[in-house]
């Protein structure tokens, strides 16, 4: 059985008008990302902006309970901030980390302030040979003490494929609910304070260590999915643009 030509042509015209919208939309959603990267880039350069005032930034008092549901990532991560009050080194908790240090372990002690609540302050790094408080007592001041550093938003659940495992002490974020769930520290701030590069007697833990560094990336990726987007543009208009041929 023969295909009339005309069913044949039918045929093909469709499929061809499936692709061209098929190539249309994919265009314009394209072009979507590349504006949408370009949102991102707008947003990223002004959030390191504002970091780079907070880094510069006199200390502030770290912020009390009634401040606490306003604050974010963007509005308060790596704030300078100022807290007092005395260490409860019996309750320590030892996360995982690596630094220019090497490996080892930041030390997240709770502070119990004046005013009835207690912050988690990672007072600095440790190597793995000094996880023991024994082993580094002279870092383990008694009595009030005052600590100023940048504020850090809560890091829950674990780090990239490791979770943090309670239940085992095992603990690879600065999960700070978690944390303070463990140690059974009561009412908690719930951001905790990167203690700057203050010299702990006997040297250790070492603070300062805190890496304020963002990556910024959505230009080249802007450039990407706009020049993706020309070059399928440009195709799709090549056999309407192009000269005829003449027999």
């Amino acid at each position: 059985m023969r295909t009339h030509p005309s069913l044949t042509r039918d045929r093909r015209g469709s499929i061809r008008g499936m692709v061209l919208v098929f190539a249309l939309v994919t265009v314009a959603l394209l072009a979507g990302l590349g504006v949408w990267q370009v949102q991102r880039l707008a947003w990223k350069t002004d959030l390191i902006r504002r970091v780079d005032a907070r880094l510069i930034a006199a200390p502030a008092a770290a912020p009390g309970p009634a401040e606490w549901p306003r604050l974010s990532g963007d509005a308060d991560a790596y704030r300078r901030v100022r807290v007092a009050g005395v260490f409860d080194h019996s309750r320590e908790t030892l996360v995982m980390a690596v630094t220019e240090a090497g490996s080892g372990f930041w030390v997240m002690t709770p502070m119990r302030t004046p005013f009835g609540y207690a912050v988690l302050v990672n007072r600095g790094f440790v190597p793995e040979r000094l996880a023991a408080r024994k082993d580094r007592a002279a870092g383990l001041g008694v009595g009030r003490a005052e600590v100023t550093g940048l504020l850090r938003m809560s890091e829950p659940k674990g780090a990239f494929l490791r979770r943090n495992r309670p239940d085992q002490d095992r603990w690879f974020s600065r999960d700070v609910p978690a944390i303070a769930a463990a140690r059974g520290l009561g009412k908690t701030a719930p951001y905790f304070i990167d203690a700057d590069a203050t010299p702990a007697p006997g040297g250790w833990p070492r603070g300062g260590l805190t890496v304020v560094k963002f990556s910024n990336s959505h230009l080249v990726y802007a450039v990407t999915w706009f020049s993706l987007a020309g070059m399928l543009a440009a195709r799709l208009a090549w056999p309407v643009m192009r000269p005829e041929r003449r027999a």
